[in-house]
């Protein structure tokens, strides 16, 4: 998985400037469509990725929830013992309650770890996809003009005239080339307040999560719960 989400974060990094000019360069679009495919191989690549960790975040919280309630009930039971007079089922009951207890800790430090896991790996493909897109824009463009500079060329040559038209199609390459950059720099950084957003989104969700499991517990304490 570390491997992974290392290729997607090379491949979020790439230099969209350095391939705009490798294409330029070359006078071919080839360094685009081998970066596309890069990036669409490692979506479908995270697609799989986050559907399994998805998997195992549910089946770690079922579990936890379940030796959660367990634990709950050794321990209502072990009031119930000793009240009653029964030390000896109290004392089996808080050895199974201290066993549970320990399960319950592992299990919520598994789910700690893959939700945070999974969340990596949805930050990742949200990145990536986004750079997916801004990359395909630019690739019509600069397809555009890589056709433009030839159509110039083809016809400087067929009037005779390079010297006086090599001018103007450079100024004009130039100015597209340097409107593609434009481009990817407004990209990238509406893509990064993107993600700035989303972070400040799940912080919300995951803190009023925790405020309501709280006031819950609280609630149940209190006798407040409301009846099944």
């Amino acid at each position: 998985m570390a491997s992974l989400l290392e290729k997607v974060n090379t491949l979020v990094q790439a230099n969209l400037h350095w391939l705009v000019d490798q294409a330029l360069k070359q006078n071919s679009i080839a360094v685009f469509d081998q970066y596309i495919r890069e990036v669409e191989d490692n979506l479908d690549d995270l697609a799989e990725a986050v559907a399994t960790v998805g998997g195992n975040v549910k089946t770690i919280r079922r579990k936890y929830e379940e030796f959660s309630a367990k634990a709950n009930e050794y321990d209502r039971n072990i009031d119930i013992f000793l009240k009653e007079g029964h030390e000896d089922l109290a004392r089996a009951a808080q050895s199974k309650l201290n066993s549970t207890q320990r399960l319950v800790e592992t299990y919520s430090q598994q789910l700690e770890q893959m939700q945070r896991e999974y969340q990596n790996l949805m930050d990742a493909r949200l990145k990536l996809e986004a750079k997916l897109t801004t990359i395909k824009q630019e690739r019509e463009e600069l397809a555009a003009l890589l056709e433009l500079a030839k159509s110039k060329e083809i016809t400087a040559k067929t009037i005779k005239s390079l010297d006086g038209l090599s001018g103007a199609g450079d100024a004009d390459v130039a100015r597209i080339a340097d409107s593609i950059r434009g481009r990817l720099d407004r990209a990238s950084a509406e893509s990064e307040m993107r993600a700035a957003t989303l972070d400040k989104q799940m912080d919300d969700v995951l803190g009023r999560d925790e405020l309501d499991s709280q006031l819950a517990a609280r609630k149940a304490r209190l006798g407040l719960a409301k009846s099944g």
